[in-house]
């Protein structure tokens, strides 16, 4: 069977085969009704448009690499799900790479991008520990857009989200609740998005006229066994405490076991002496299966992979475009637990 050309669209489309190609590279002033013309000719004749093909004579890529270490932060998937969606509406697709390591397996990833012909690489970081991005990451010679959970000291298009913004807007609507003993509860000292987060904690007390205590702030691993001791500690050397913010979502199923242990249940009455307000910085249906359903600021993860793309996008498309930093906040979303 003959194989259908450009040229069979368009003469059965009754239109030029630069107006078809012009269609098929979603370029030029092209009215919609010749448009619907070449796209019924293409459905009918079958015809299948090789797009590496085309990439290659246009001396262009509509690949995009896409580097995630960590497939258990549901942050970074619920990025990687936006980053993916946005760039398949402009006609890009996506080479995932999953390095072990940030020696010899994460060179190896971008020798692969390299060998693949990706037009650029978007890295989600994982560390949270380190301002410094990876040697590799940093002298990628492709156009690169990193987005990161915590602040990154290098010069980079960056996406990340504002924890001290989220961490000031989840005290502020405690205060207002009513609370005037607030713990935050979660993360290891060396935790970069729990060090900014006290930044907002901290800031929120302070212009409300209430004191910052050290005591009130409890670092500890993210195993939900080590969260519950740190939250039953607290409760128990402070049974004045209201309300709870939670690092992760780890620490929110931790903190519930830790309040439950104590006699205390998770609930959003201040005037309940019994009940603690829970707030987090993520949603997790798994736990707002349960009852009550949880309080949290949003993580922006999908705003942040939409980001990403499009950053990506114009890095692309404009060469000598000047690094970006974008900087998402998150948004309060009120339900039973706070």
């Amino acid at each position: 069977m003959k194989k259908v050309s450009i040229i069979d669209v368009a003469r059965e489309a009754g239109v030029s085969v630069s107006t078809v190609s012009l269609v098929l590279r979603q370029k030029g002033k092209i009215s919609s009704a010749t448009i619907e013309k070449v796209h019924v000719a293409i459905n009918k004749l079958g015809y299948v448009h090789n797009v590496a093909a085309a990439n290659l004579r246009a001396n262009r890529s509509n690949l995009i690499g896409l580097i995630l270490r960590d497939f258990s932060d549901s942050y970074s998937i619920k990025v990687m799900a936006s980053i993916v969606q946005e760039l398949e509406k402009q006609g890009f697709m996506v080479f995932l790479g999953q390095p072990l390591n940030e020696g010899e397996h994460l060179e190896r990833c971008l020798l692969s991008f390299k060998q693949q012909g990706v037009a650029g690489v978007i890295y989600l970081s994982s560390d949270t520990t380190s301002a410094k991005l990876p040697s590799q990451i940093r002298h990628c010679p492709l156009p690169l857009v990193v987005v990161s959970q915590s602040l990154i000291e290098e010069e980079c298009n960056l996406v990340m989200r504002d924890n001290r913004q989220a961490a000031t807007l989840a005290t502020r609507y405690l205060i207002e609740r009513g609370h005037r003993s607030i713990a935050y509860v979660g993360g290891n000292e060396n935790d970069r998005i729990r060090h900014q987060r006290l930044l907002g904690f901290r800031s929120a007390l302070t212009q409300s006229g209430m004191v910052y205590r050290d005591e009130a702030v409890a670092a500890c691993s993210e195993d939900t066994r080590a969260v519950s001791n740190a939250t039953r500690h607290l409760l128990e050397n402070n049974n004045t405490i209201t309300a709870l913010l939670c690092h992760s979502p780890d620490a929110i199923i931790g903190c519930i076991n830790g309040i439950h242990q104590v006699g205390r249940t998770v609930g959003k009455d201040v005037f309940l002496t019994q009940q603690v307000a829970l707030l987090g910085f993520e949603d997790m249906l798994h736990v707002n299966l349960t009852s009550p359903s949880f309080t949290y600021v949003s993580s922006a993860s999908e705003e942040s992979g939409r980001q990403a793309a499009t950053l990506m996008i114009r890095k692309i498309n404009e060469p000598e475009l000047l690094n970006q930093r974008v900087t998402l906040s998150g948004q309060l979303v009120v339900r039973e637990s706070a």
